[in-house]
């Protein structure tokens, strides 16, 4: 029997198309004058949700 590599056997090659995916970053700061950044994978139709939900947190 061949080998069969890992990328054949996920059916990756064969036109299996992903999620559009956008990654915010997400800047916060702290009482003590710090920023720490957060980073989140979001699907790209609810970027501008996300974005808003961030503004509402602050």
């Amino acid at each position: 029997m061949a080998k069969v590599s890992k990328n054949q056997r996920t059916g990756r090659i064969h036109g299996d198309k992903g999620r559009d995916m956008a990654r915010l970053v997400l800047a916060e700061k702290n009482s003590k004058g710090h920023y720490s950044f957060r980073q989140k994978m979001v699907d790209v139709k609810d970027v501008q949700d996300e974005l808003k939900a961030a503004k509402e947190r602050r």
